[in-house]
């Protein structure tokens, strides 16, 4: 089960949504409607899931600051992570999951 909460803590940020598991945490409300953002989220809910949780959030913050050390720039390092980027390459096809293979990020490393 997602929940999907409206979060405080993301309203002087540029963060639109992140995915805590089981949580989908959104800047505004009005973001429950932004069906590519949700989509993007639960990408990441399914990443969470098959990597159990937190050896997903050690492999994300050590791939960021791996990708952090080859751009010398934050959003760049952001982009280039695996698992952003297979979100970003399929956020807009809301049957992405109903098709997805397991571990698919491993094809965007």
């Amino acid at each position: 089960m997602i929940i999907i909460v409206c979060q405080r803590l993301l309203k002087n940020t540029k963060i639109s949504g992140i995915t805590l598991f089981p949580f989908i945490l959104l800047r505004k409300n009005e973001y429950k409607q932004n069906k590519t953002l949700i989509n993007h989220e639960k990408i990441h809910i399914r990443q969470q899931v098959e990597l159990l949780i937190i050896p997903f959030y050690i492999w994300y913050l050590t791939e960021y600051y791996l990708k952090y050390l080859k751009y010398k720039n934050p959003q760049l390092a952001y982009r280039n992570i695996s698992f952003e980027r297979e979100a970003y390459d399929n956020d807009q096809n809301l049957n992405y999951l109903n098709q997805r293979k397991l571990w698919r990020f491993i094809h965007y490393l």
